[in-house]
């Protein structure tokens, strides 16, 4: 017999792998959601953000009680982690100054460099200086919450950033220039994934792309590219089936190219796929996270503009 306990304890020690049952008295959802919420908004006011400049006007990824600074990785873009500068700019108990975002993140201007690529440009400087954008998941975790529709700085548009991601990655398979069995308008999405050696950070360039499809990639676009992620999603579910599908949906990754399917998910692959489709279909996690008065007022403070900012 298993321990009963609140909503409230439940998210402070349920692990992964557990399994929940939930009484039909407290089967609302929000009080779970309500006691979830609570707890994520805890640990962003406790992180103390300015620790993580190490006296310098950047963010580091690392720190180590046992080696402390020792890996001396700075976080600059562009990439997945504009959301941690908005959040750490955001804060209400150790909030970072503008010099950090500027300096730091944007390396004093030196973000903005414009490439294109199939007639799409890209405004910013991913990391790594790919020729056709980084992997696809720069294009969705920031924006789970963080609405790019309408939002621009000094540096970019980050709706046409975002689109032009994933439409790069998009023709990218459909061109197939390295040959592999597979690609095509309906079957397509390189990012980060398991891989056929272990993981890999799939990418739209001769380096990174390993034949391997990561289904998060193109159904996490869903707001970026509808059509495209729909013909995607029709063909994994209807030709290659059990394949590709199961339990708790697509499968991380599989290669028809190299005849490898893997029956393994990764959480913070699916977790993308149902909060982008919520976003395409309600911009529900949009509008929540960009109505936070804290948000607003970092986005303001770091020279941003958004529809959802009133002035």
């Amino acid at each position: 017999m298993g321990k009963y306990v609140t909503a409230a304890e439940a998210v402070q020690v349920v692990k992964s792998g557990d399994r929940v049952y939930v009484q039909a008295a407290a089967a609302t959802p929000t009080i779970l959601t309500k006691a979830l919420a609570e707890r994520a908004d805890k640990l962003w006011k406790e992180v103390d953000f300015n620790f993580y400049r190490n006296n310098q006007n950047v963010l580091f990824w690392h720190w180590s009680p046992n080696h402390e600074w020792k890996m001396n990785f700075a976080v600059k873009g562009y990439n997945e982690c504009l959301i941690m500068y908005i959040l750490a700019a955001s804060s209400p108990t150790f909030s970072v100054p503008v010099e950090v975002y500027h300096e730091g993140w944007a390396m004093n201007g030196k973000i903005k460099e414009t490439k294109t690529s199939y007639n799409l440009p890209l405004e910013l400087k991913h990391q790594g200086n790919p020729p056709n954008g980084g992997p696809l998941f720069w294009a969705h975790y920031s924006y789970l919450g963080l609405d790019p529709r309408g939002l621009k700085d000094q540096y970019a548009n980050y709706w046409d950033e975002t689109v032009n991601q994933a439409k790069i990655n998009y023709q990218w398979c459909v061109e197939n220039s390295e040959g592999f069995k597979g690609y095509g308008p309906n079957n397509w999405g390189l990012t980060a994934s398991y891989s056929i050696k272990g993981y890999a950070g799939h990418a739209p360039s001769k380096q990174n792309d390993k034949g391997v499809i990561s289904p998060t990639a193109a159904l996490s676009s869903f707001p970026y590219t509808p059509k495209e992620s729909m013909q995607a999603m029709k063909f994994w579910y209807k030709d290659l089936g059990n394949k590709v599908w199961g339990n708790y949906g697509f499968y991380d990754a599989f290669s028809i190219h190299h005849d490898w399917f893997l029956p393994r998910y990764l959480a913070i692959d699916q977790g993308p796929i149902v909060v982008m489709m919520e976003n395409y279909r309600t911009g529900l996690l949009w509008n929540l996270f960009m109505s936070s008065p804290e948000i607003q007022q970092g986005l303001t403070k770091l020279g941003f503009t958004s529809p959802h900012i009133k002035k």
